[in-house]
């Protein structure tokens, strides 16, 4: 059952102060913070709606209950049927608002920007890569997402060297950013003669798409160094033969966006400013991490040695997540796109660490 910790009476006050906010004729002269507190508001009352009917669900189950002690023992097995159906019924709707608790951070509501990096290792790194991106988007078209591939740089054997796709749904950032991080991968190699078992790495970042108003740094055009160059890819009817493709570096930061998927310059250009004000938003997002967590006395790590999760093809099969222990030795469906185990894991897991984040 649900493990969240869900103060109504506080909830019902934040809402009250959040719709007096919302009224205000002032609040559409700051549009960002305008839509931020009209995204809290919807939240909220989604949450409240829900929270309330769990608790009549929860009372008319009780009542069935003592009907089952009251009844003739010919009804009762019947009963017990119903009373198991309506249980399993509500435990499911107790850990939907459980997960919902988790994505109430600034920018879980957001669209997101999924980048794979191949890691060392060659060929079978790349391809690794490539296999990470097709269970990504096996995964948003299960649930009926939309992902554009960015920008995308092939391995010179097979799969890819780094690709960048843009999710956009409901909550993608609050969902993915359970994915951020090292993957691993075991298994007998197809490109080894000698058929030996190999261990590839793959590094999945994960940002919220940017919107005005989010980035603190102001982006100068002097800033940035704009390059274009020929699209490449797999080849196909999309790979454009003139210079469409767009580079930009971000030169104080030192960041590189690249965008080649849209058919003119413009477009790609257009892309590619999306994305550098997404990576700002995330680096800015990390200083505030970082500042906050010196502020607790915590130690963070980053960077290659955080391996989330094993792949393990032989010489058995398991996927494993190192931080919250969920497993399944269905490896096939996972890379078919099957993640929602371990991601649903993961947010629950933060309902506690996070419970004051998802309030707000």
């Amino acid at each position: 059952m649900c493990r969240c910790d869900f103060d109504l009476p506080e909830r019902e006050r934040e809402l009250a102060a959040l719709r007096e906010q919302a009224q205000s004729p002032d609040l559409w002269h700051d549009r960002a913070e305008a839509q931020r507190v009209m995204r809290a508001v919807s939240r909220l009352e989604g949450l409240l709606a829900t929270w309330l009917t769990l608790e009549t669900a929860s009372r008319d189950l009780q009542a069935l209950l003592e009907l089952v002690a009251e009844a003739p023992e010919a009804e009762r097995p019947a009963l017990a049927q119903d009373i198991e159906r309506e249980l399993s019924i509500l435990e499911r709707q107790y850990s939907a608002l459980e997960i919902a608790l988790t994505l109430g951070g600034p920018y879980d509501a957001r669209n997101a920007v999924l980048s794979i990096h191949a890691g060392a290792g060659g060929t079978e790194a790349q391809d690794w890569a490539e296999m990470l991106l097709r269970m990504y988007l096996r995964w948003a078209e299960s649930h009926r997402f939309r992902s554009e591939i960015l920008a995308l740089s092939a391995g010179e054997e097979a799969g890819v060297k780094s690709v960048e796709v843009l999710i956009t749904g409901e909550n993608l950032y609050g969902l993915l950013r359970s994915e951020r991080g090292v993957h691993r991968l075991v298994r007998l190699s197809p490109f080894d003669s000698a058929h030996a078992r190999h261990t590839s790495f793959a590094l999945v970042e994960v940002l919220p798409e940017a919107e005005a108003g989010d980035v603190t740094i102001e982006i100068k055009p002097d800033d940035l160094r704009i390059d274009t160059y020929h699209a490449s890819g797999h080849g196909g009817q999309n790979v454009q033969k003139n210079d469409t493709a767009v580079r930009i570096t971000h030169i104080p930061s030192g960041i590189v966006v690249t965008c080649q998927n849209e058919r003119s310059q413009n477009q790609n250009r257009e892309r590619a400013m999306q994305v550098l004000g997404s990576r700002l938003l995330e680096q800015e997002i990390e200083r505030r991490e970082v500042e906050r967590a010196k502020m607790k006395g915590e130690h963070i790590e980053a960077g290659w040695g955080n391996q989330i999760r094993s792949y393990v093809l032989q010489p058995y099969k398991m996927v494993k997540d190192l931080r919250t222990n969920a497993e399944t030795s269905d490896t096939a469906g996972v890379l078919d796109g099957d993640i929602d185990e371990f991601i649903t894991a993961y947010l629950r897991s933060q309902v506690g660490t996070n419970a004051g984040e998802a309030a707000g």
